[in-house]
């Protein structure tokens, strides 16, 4: 059975996407099976990797005229990609009997393929946010090292425990992704401090480093594994990639 993590955050430019696909490559790397599911209207996964409109995407399966139809980007890594379309999901689906829980349903056809599925969330605490922690085990924040970022944190944290509490009570916190980080900047460094003295130990040990091969891989269409896996990037999500599959083992 897989586990299910959803990367999760409101504010836009964090890193949310960039942190969902090489976390899924980096799995890959390892041998993991692993599903993306691009569930941003804005289809900034699907776009990055370079997969083109399918027939069948999120949005479709969503309203039920589909099943969920993974396209392999490269051995071991699956991507359900997204459109525009998604963008009217929400209206569209907001008389549905249990619209909670329709991704879950999805998953629930595909658990079985794979050892890990990541959804990446579009930035906003709307009903497609809500499925996706309703589908997930864990939730992963990625959180851009700048102080604008940090402002609306207690929100997630509500959101989350409200979800735990009528819909999902087996969600849980995996962790905070520091990401675009300069040792260098102090600002970057007290914003780490805050984000460890609000979640603690929930913050992961590594930091994904600022750096300039991150941006550049989404244009060439490539993970970081695929674009530079000798990067600073590369070595950054693979450390942190072990330490998920160590949090969600224990667990």
């Amino acid at each position: 059975m897989s586990i299910t993590i959803s990367l999760l955050n409101h504010k836009g430019g964090v890193g949310k996407t960039t942190s969902a696909i090489n976390i899924g490559a980096a799995m890959a790397e390892m041998g993991k099976r692993v599903l993306l599911i691009d569930l941003d209207p804005q289809a900034n996964l699907t776009i990055s990797l370079g997969i083109q409109r399918q027939r069948i995407t999120i949005y479709e399966a969503l309203r039920g005229e589909g099943d969920l139809t993974p396209v392999t980007h490269k051995p071991n890594m699956d991507i359900i990609t997204s459109s525009l379309d998604l963008s009217g999901a929400e209206m569209e689906l907001i008389n549905e009997a249990g619209r909670e829980f329709i991704l879950r349903e999805l998953i629930s056809q595909v658990a079985d393929d794979y050892d890990y599925i990541l959804i990446d969330c579009p930035p906003s605490l709307g009903l497609l946010t809500l499925n996706a922690l309703t589908s997930s085990r864990y939730v992963l924040i990625p959180l851009q090292t700048e102080f604008l970022a940090v402002q609306g944190l207690a929100k997630i944290k509500q959101v989350i425990d409200k979800v735990r509490m009528r819909l999902n009570k087996n969600l849980e916190m995996c962790g905070v992704i520091a990401t675009m980080y300069d040792s260098r900047r102090v600002l970057n460094r007290d914003v780490v401090d805050t984000i460890h003295k609000y979640f603690g130990e929930k913050v992961f040990k590594t930091y994904i480093r600022d750096n300039v091969a991150l941006a550049e891989a989404p244009a060439q269409r490539k993970d970081i594994f695929d674009y530079s896996p000798k990067s600073p990037g590369a070595v950054d999500y693979l450390d942190v990639t072990k330490e998920i599959i160590e949090r969600t083992k224990l667990s």
